[in-house]
C-alpha cells in the first residue's frame, strides 16, 4: 500500500473511531447516566441497566468498535511516522485498543447475564459479586487505568512524530492537552472525583484531535511528507532533535516519494 492510500485509510479509521465514540458516549449518557452511574453500587448499576438493557449493550458495542479502530489507526500512523518511533506508535496504539476493548466488552458479554441472575434471589449475591469483580479488574484496572495511560502515551508519540511536522501548531497543543487530561484518569481509583471530569474533558478534546488529524491526513498531498519525521513545521523548535529521524530513513523516504 502506497503512502497516500495508507494516509487516507488511516484518516477514515481515525474519524470513524472519533464519531463512534462521540455517539456512544452521548447515547449512554442519556439512557444510562454513563459514566457517572459507575460510582453506584453493583445493585444500583444492574437495576439501571435493566431499564434499557438491549440498547445499553448495543451502545457499548459501538464503543467497543470505536476502541478497536484505534488498533489499525495506530498501525497506519506508525507506517507514516516510520523508524523506531513508528514502531512505538503502532505498539502503544494496539495495546491501548486491546485494553479498552477488554474493559468495555464486559457490558456486551457478561453484564446481560449477570443482570438476569440478579433477579433470582438464590443467585443475586453471586451476581453482584461477579459484577463487582469484572467492574474492578476489567473495567477500572484494565479498561480505564491501563487504557488511559496507554492512550495518553500513544497520543504524545503521534504528536511528536507526525502532528508537529505535518499540521498546524494548535493541533499539537490540542494533542498534548488531551493526553495530559486523559492521563489524569489513572488517579480515579484513588477517589479523586475531579479526575473523572478532567478525564472526560480529555476524551472530548482527544476526539476533536482525531477528527482534525483525519482531515489533515486526508487532504495532505505528496509534498506534505507526513512519513518523514525529519521535515519540521513551525511547531518544532530548532533545538529539538527528537523528530529528526535516522538520516538513512529520511533519505529512503525521500527517494520513495520521488519515485512515486
Amino acid at each position: 500500500m502506497n503512502t497516500i492510500a495508507t494516509r487516507r485509510l488511516t484518516a477514515v479509521t481515525m474519524a470513524s473511531a472519533a464519531i463512534l465514540a462521540g455517539a456512544g458516549f452521548t447515547a449512554l449518557g442519556s439512557i444510562f447516566n454513563y459514566p457517572k452511574i459507575l460510582q453506584s453500587p453493583a445493585a444500583g448499576i444492574l437495576a439501571a441497566y435493566r431499564q434499557h438493557g438491549l440498547a445499553i449493550s448495543a451502545w457499548f458495542g459501538v464503543l467497543v468498535l470505536s476502541a478497536a479502530l484505534l488498533g489499525p489507526a495506530a498501525v497506519g500512523l506508525g507506517r507514516l511516522a516510520g523508524g523506531r518511533t513508528g514502531k512505538w506508535i503502532a505498539a502503544t496504539g494496539i495495546a491501548a485498543a486491546v485494553a479498552q476493548v477488554t474493559g468495555l466488552s464486559r457490558w456486551v458479554l457478561f453484564v446481560p447475564g449477570l443482570s438476569d441472575d440478579a433477579l433470582v434471589p438464590a443467585r443475586a449475591q453471586d451476581a453482584y459479586h461477579r459484577f463487582q469483580l469484572l467492574h474492578t479488574w476489567l473495567g477500572t484496572v484494565v479498561g480505564e487505568t491501563t487504557g488511559y495511560a496507554l492512550t495518553a502515551v500513544f497520543t504524545v508519540l503521534v504528536v511528536r512524530a507526525v502532528t508537529r511536522v505535518s499540521a498546524p501548531c494548535w493541533m499539537a497543543y490540542l494533542g498534548y492537552a488531551a493526553a495530559a487530561l486523559i492521563a489524569t484518569g489513572v488517579v480515579v481509583p484513588l477517589g479523586l472525583d475531579i479526575a473523572r471530569l478532567t478525564n472526560f474533558a480529555g476524551y472530548v478534546g482527544w476526539c476533536a484531535w482525531l477528527v482534525a488529524m483525519a482531515i489533515v491526513l486526508w487532504r495532505a498531498t505528496r509534498a506534505a511528507r507526513v512519513a518523514i519525521p525529519g521535515v519540521r513545521s513551525s511547531c518544532a523548535g530548532s533545538g529539538d532533535g527528537d523528530n529528526r529521524g535516522d538520516p538513512a530513513e529520511v533519505q529512503t523516504s525521500r527517494t520513495a516519494d520521488e519515485r512515486r
